[in-house]
């Protein structure tokens, strides 16, 4: 019997059993064909591979990121996945949507065509993620109806704007869900629903929802598994009572791990899903428990039944390893083609201009003066009381603070106080809108930064110290057509150029991770201290994540959802 290729003497993972068999794979047309003791003697195979006792697992499988949290191309993505082991992803390009709509999404699939890892995409739900931002773009029912019949779609994307879910049947999120429930009800449907329990937590699966990536406790895993929704973990969430709950509960079949946003350096440096697999096996989790967990049960819930398994008739996706608890990986092979080999120089072959010429000409906002960083109030004040966004290391939340700042002249004397400004530009030449607040905590404590990479809705973000660096700062984003600059005493300390939509580069992955390493060490120097300090900064602007943050349209009490006042009355 002809085959492709045999992979002799070699420990199958077995996921029907969850542990490792001695035996051989025979390979053809890019799928498993036979799993067992048999070999030469019945086959004829036109290519031997010595296993050698090593260990053959399947291609790890992404369920939850988005590629533009990297800064970098689908090509680019792509690449980094393979040499870590991750042969198949579900994207969101929520990012790219929010800012070209329907267009951001068709361009990221047709990047992906001839990328060597499988991207199967999900469909942004939540664009823009609340009604209290400026975007770029949208994605409305007919933007959903077009893509269900022109893309091969594999899940409705996350719905983050949680809160006007369970108390506002007529908002755009529940036509959404209303519209998908009715005409494509076998269509998976991906949640964001941090915090929420009991009567809330129950709304939001009536809604259709039965999925939470967010950070998890163990409360909340056992609510949300008890309620029969589905547990994505991602490497925040990994805390020693997270994973013991794991590891002590028969739920191996309501999680799995995902990586949702993974920084350009720490991909390049330390590596992506592997990483999540790796620290499980760390903690004390089985290494057969963690791969089944990046294996089959991420398959299971998209409902990828050709892969997430080595058996017959699954696509040949696996890799070879020597050793299960440092998952150094040899190999890596891909429909049964080997893509991968830690012995052999891996070397990424670059493409230039992948996109159309507008989507590098997205930043339609004039170069800013120290003026636009004034915060006028009424003369007859001389004090103001103010809310203040109070950043916390450990996490992308951030709490609400209070404190007294002077006043002069009609302006708040903002400069002289011991906070920061934060400010937001809408930069889509729709509606010159434009916010501003005070901001504290294990955040910049001098000089300035400035992006147009801040989620969801990339309008140009600015935190700083003084006028004039904020200034420096955010001129020299929108010169670029985008990216984050850091400004210190006058003189741009670091700068990533993102001109993709103002959030994605086309160098190679090398490059951008250099910058993003060259940035971050610039913001701690500048006094940011925080775990992943661009995530941090980039999230300040995201108004699905509690509790108080900023957009266009003025400072945000997430968990109420709705705009509130930079000044308060005194009695507030």
């Amino acid at each position: 019997m002809r085959m492709d290729m045999l992979v002799r003497d070699i420990n199958v993972f077995n996921s029907y059993f969850k542990r490792f068999i001695k035996g051989n794979a025979a390979i053809k047309d890019g799928k498993f064909y036979y799993i067992g003791e048999r070999e030469l003697d019945a086959f004829e195979p036109d290519r031997i591979v010595d296993g050698q006792g090593k260990y053959m697992v399947p291609g790890l499988i992404d369920i939850h990121l988005h590629i533009e949290s990297t800064m970098v191309t689908p090509t680019t993505f792509s690449y980094g996945l393979i040499k870590n082991g991750v042969t198949t992803i579900v994207p969101e390009p929520h990012e790219m949507a929010n800012v070209f709509g329907i267009s951001g999404v068709k361009e990221m699939i047709k990047a992906s065509q001839d990328c060597v890892a499988d991207m199967f995409y999900a469909i942004p739900s939540s664009v823009p993620a609340t009604s209290m931002e400026t975007t770029g773009g949208s994605i409305e029912i007919d933007d959903i109806d077009e893509l269900m019949q022109t893309e091969d779609i594999i899940c409705l994307g996350e719905i983050m704007n949680y809160y006007e879910v369970i108390t506002d049947p007529d908002c755009k999120t529940n036509k959404i869900l209303s519209h998908i429930r009715s005409r494509y009800p076998d269509l998976i449907i991906e949640g964001h629903v941090p915090k929420l329990l009991d009567l809330d937590l129950q709304k939001i699966i009536n809604a259709g929802v039965n999925s939470d990536h967010t950070h998890q406790t163990v409360e909340g895993m056992d609510a949300r598994i008890a309620a029969g929704m589905f547990i994505e973990i991602q490497e925040k969430s990994m805390t020693e009572e997270v994973i013991d709950y794991l590891k002590e509960n028969q739920v191996d079949e309501h999680f799995c791990f995902v990586t949702d946003d993974v920084m350009t350096d720490s991909f390049q440096n330390r590596g992506h899903l592997n990483v999540l697999l790796k620290k499980a096996v760390q903690m004390g989790m089985t290494p057969e428990k963690a791969i089944y967990a990046c294996t089959y049960t991420p398959a299971q819930r998209m409902r990828m039944h050709d892969r997430g398994a080595i058996a017959p008739g699954k696509t040949a996706d696996f890799l070879l390893l020597s050793d299960l608890e440092t998952f150094e990986i040899e190999q890596v092979y891909k429909k049964g083609e080997l893509v991968y080999e830690s012995a052999r120089p891996y070397v990424q072959e670059m493409k230039e201009e992948q996109f159309p010429e507008h989507f590098y000409q997205s930043v339609k906002l004039a170069e800013l003066t120290e003026n636009d960083f004034n915060i006028t109030i009424p003369e007859s004040l001389e004090s103001s009381k103010c809310r203040i966004i109070n950043v916390q290391n450990g996490s992308t939340f951030t709490s609400e603070t209070h404190d007294r700042i002077e006043g002069k002249n009609g302006q708040l004397s903002w400069e002289e106080s011991p906070y920061g400004l934060i400010a937001t530009f809408e930069r889509y030449g729709k509606n010159g809108n434009r916010a501003h607040g005070l901001i504290t905590g294990d955040v910049l404590k001098r000089g300035a930064v400035a992006t147009t990479y801040s989620h969801d809705n990339h309008n140009l973000l600015v935190i700083g110290h003084n006028k004039q660096d904020m200034r420096i700062a955010a001129n020299e984003v929108i010169r670029k057509q985008g990216g984050v600059c850091c400004v210190h005493d006058g003189k741009v300390l670091s700068m990533i150029p993102l001109p993709v939509g103002g959030i994605l580069s086309e160098e190679p992955m090398d490059i951008v991770s250099k910058q993003v390493q060259h940035l971050t060490d610039a913001l701690k120097s500048l006094g940011y201290e925080h775990y992943n300090v661009i995530m941090s900064l980039s999230t300040l602007s995201l108004p699905v994540s509690p509790a108080l943050k900023i957009t266009d349209h003025g400072l945000i009490n997430v968990n109420e959802g709705k705009t509130v006042p930079l000044m308060m009355s005194d009695e507030a």
